[in-house]
């Protein structure tokens, strides 16, 4: 259990979430309902007011959820600003859809009380009382803290190796294969991403889980590619000090892809599951690639490096290739491509191309439902030719400035089969700056969007409690 949440039955105090629509009527019948009015309490999203009890004692307290739909980032500030180590109940004040408020306070709670805790201890915060009806949420809270403890790990404790062994780690712990190629094996099997990390004293790899789901080997693949980049200086196209100065973030790509694979064999949803992640450290070194080397990819084609920090489309590449090869029903992946993307959307919108509007429009509209927005950007094919190379069969990066994310997508399209439904999210992972429910540092930016777009289309089995464990809801492995 989190830190951050208590079991049913632990004595609590009371949380009032209140919109400005339904305060008056608070106001009207609770004991505190004049202290609120006095002190100007007026239900703005996120905003906080002890109440008093008896005797002087903590009474319990009241949370605006502002006007409109409820969100999880009215929540997102309790853990920390409430008294530390306090317990507290949510009251859902009759209301009609309870079960989406209640989401939003598990959800809103748990990730806002998430702290990075490696090497400094952490705050204690105060705790939710929780239950077996906040199952999802509190799956997608309690992954959301390990991939964020992922992207957030620095590159001197977590290099490849230990990436390949977090993937490790999660599927033994659902019963999924998982098997890495390094040295000699890699160089044959994905020669892209051995040539990104042949300048790393530390080796590069690929990692592939596979899971088969409680369906069976007739249920539908998918699956998902992440790019796995501990560290990355940007190669002999050295990057300047404060472009790298988040640069262990450049495994978020391998670590959400990671935390979606939990939570589909965490709920034991019915389809097959390959991960593929390739993980790797871009520096410099004797052995490392250099501007206008000619490289090999899985797929065959051979690419001209018009700048090795363009590295993570060659990662993606030779991991598309080879989950393309099994004809996956959908193939997904995660990474954290370009600037030019966070220069057209921000560092909250993640970059989405698809093939299928069907798949986008999913996508989309799971995100905006979980409250972590994606935005379809287009795969043009006007800007192919922008890659073409006298030397090589593409180069992979264009001599033009303009629209860096779409001839990025398009240069990973080279490697993914006309036929295949394959979508590609281009992300930040990170927050530059502390806001409810987001702390500053690592994220897991489209992480929920995707979860929730593959149980609209997969999930078509209730849920069965047999198969939970009894707080938790997690899905025993079959």
């Amino acid at each position: 259990m989190l830190a951050c949440f208590a079991p049913p039955g632990t004595p609590a105090l009371p949380l009032f979430a209140l919109s400005p629509d339904r305060l008056p009527i608070w106001r009207a019948t609770h004991p505190a309902g004049p202290f609120v009015e006095a002190a100007a309490f007026a239900a703005k999203p996120g905003e906080m007011l002890l109440l008093p009890g008896d005797g002087g004692r903590l009474g319990g307290a009241v949370v605006g959820l502002g006007a409109g739909r409820e969100s999880a980032w009215s929540f997102g500030a309790l853990a920390q600003s409430l008294p530390a180590e306090t317990v507290w109940r949510l009251e859902t004040d009759n209301r009609l859809d309870p079960g989406r408020l209640r989401e939003c306070a598990v959800l809103g709670w748990g990730l806002g009380a998430y702290q990075y805790a490696r090497f400094k201890g952490p705050r204690p915060p105060a705790r939710l009382v929780v239950d077996c009806a906040d199952e999802a949420a509190l799956a997608e809270v309690e992954v959301s803290h390990r991939v964020r403890d992922l992207i957030n790990d620095p590159a001197n404790v977590l290099g490849p190796a230990e990436l390949a062994e977090a993937v490790a780690s999660v599927a033994k712990r659902f019963g999924a294969a998982v098997h890495i190629r390094c040295g000699e094996d890699l160089a044959r099997s994905h020669p892209a991403i051995a040539a990104v990390g042949a300048g790393s004293a530390r080796p590069p790899a690929a990692v592939r889980l596979d899971w088969t789901g409680p369906a069976g080997s007739a249920a539908p693949l998918v699956a998902l590619c992440g790019k796995g980049v501990v560290f990355d200086t940007g190669g002999y196209d050295l990057k300047p000090a404060q472009a790298m100065l988040h640069m262990k973030k450049d495994k978020g790509g391998a670590a959400i892809a990671l935390g979606v694979a939990e939570l589909v064999m965490r709920r034991g949803l019915p389809v097959r599951l390959s991960l593929l992640v390739g993980a790797v450290e871009n520096a410099i070194g004797a052995r490392a690639m250099r501007p206008r080397d000619v490289i090999r990819t899985r797929k065959g084609l051979a690419v001209e490096i018009g700048n090795t920090d363009a590295e993570g489309r060659l990662v993606l590449a030779d991991l598309l290739a080879e989950a393309d090869e099994e004809a996956p029903d959908l193939l997904l992946d995660f990474a954290t491509l370009t600037g030019a993307a966070r220069i057209a959307l921000g560092p909250d919108l993640v970059a989405l191309f698809a093939r299928r509007d069907t798949t986008a429009e999913a996508l989309l509209a799971a995100g905006e439902e979980a409250e972590d927005p994606l935005w379809r950007l287009p795969l043009w094919p006007g800007y192919a030719s922008w890659l073409d190379s006298e030397v090589a069969d593409l180069a992979n990066v264009s001599s033009r400035p303009h629209a860096g994310a779409i001839v990025a997508a398009s240069f990973l399209e080279r490697f993914v089969s006309v036929e295949r439904d394959w979508a590609h999210l281009d992300l930040y992972a990170w927050n530059d700056t502390s806001r409810p429910g987001r702390p500053e540092g690592g994220e897991t930016s489209g992480m929920r969007a995707v979860w929730r777009s593959l149980r609209a289309r997969y999930d078509q089995v209730p849920d069965d409690p047999s198969r939970r464990d009894p707080f938790f809801g997690i899905v025993t492995p079959t």
